[in-house]
């Protein structure tokens, strides 16, 4: 009988212990992993099928499951670094338990990986733009003038833009899109906000620090960019509006603007047709000191 209840037990612990899997998203990184002896899949496709079915049959056991972006490249220098056989199977668990603890990873709550691998892929996006963007504006120093941390001050100021922007919006739901062009390359970053019936809002705390980390940097080393803002409402035409940031200041965009923004193909310069049911126009006034004069990093 006490055989019995260990047994029970110890399924119940099984439930309660969440694990990781770490996913490969496309072909590139499978093909990698094909590499190793030990990696038993020879095909895609066969490969998320079987990830799948695994992942169902945990959430049928009530056993909590998260995906981890499994990046290749970055498992051979973890093996290198740490000194473990790649071959090792406990080696890849090993990895896999370091990415749930710093990597990109989402939850398993029951949708296909059709629907859950893009959204996997945009969360480790997401991060590394995040992290790319924090590491340059810790590069740049104090303030020749005044001695401040200029990427701090730029983070500070660019938390309290973007409250002014989502404070003066009307109400509905946010998509947020900044974009700050700069060598290397081009960083953009999205931000939601969903309104709740009592008119709060929603945020995604990852989301938001993203694009304040964009904001900021385009803010601190002056570089052309922009803020577009889409609201959305039931029963009432979306407006869209934003700014172009020039010279470390945000400068409102006409409606005109706007729409050539909106209705301009940004690869090849054709004119797109605009959407019905949307209303382009100029922003708010912040009523803040976006182009204040005076001392400015």
């Amino acid at each position: 009988m006490a055989h019995t209840d260990h047994q029970t037990m110890r399924r119940v612990l099984r439930r309660e212990i969440a694990g990781t899997i770490g996913l490969l998203t496309d072909e590139h990184d499978f093909r990698a992993m094909r590499r190793y002896r030990s990696f038993s899949f020879d095909d895609h496709a066969t490969y998320l099928r079987q990830v799948e079915a695994v992942l169902r049959a945990r959430a049928a056991q009530g056993t909590h499951t998260t995906l981890a972006l499994f990046d290749p490249e970055d498992y051979a220098t973890y093996c290198a670094e740490a000194g473990l056989d790649p071959e090792a199977p406990a080696s890849r668990t090993r990895f896999t338990a370091e990415l749930a603890a710093t990597g990109p990873t989402i939850p398993y709550d029951g949708r296909p990986l059709a629907t859950l691998v893009p959204a996997l892929v945009d969360e480790a996006v997401r991060q590394a733009t995040w992290e790319y963007a924090s590491i340059l504006l810790s590069r740049l120093g104090p303030c020749p003038t005044c001695g401040e941390d200029i990427g701090r001050a730029a983070f500070t100021r660019a938390s309290d833009l973007l409250l002014r922007i989502l404070e003066t919006a009307p109400p509905g739901d946010r998509h947020l899109v900044c974009s700050v062009s700069g060598p290397p390359e081009t960083l953009l970053s999205v931000l939601h906000g969903d309104q709740d019936s009592h008119g709060g809002m929603h945020l995604d705390e990852a989301e938001a620090l993203e694009l304040t980390s964009v904001l900021a940097l385009g803010l601190a080393t002056r570089s052309p960019g922009g803020l577009v803002l889409r609201i959305s409402a039931p029963e009432t035409a979306d407006r869209v509006y934003g700014w172009r940031l020039r010279s470390g200041d945000l400068e409102p965009l006409t409606a005109a603007e706007v729409f050539d923004a909106y209705c301009t193909d940004a690869e090849t310069g054709d004119l797109i047709p605009p959407e019905s049911g949307v209303d382009y126009c100029e922003p708010p006034d912040l009523g803040d000191d976006t182009r204040t004069p005076g001392h400015r990093h």
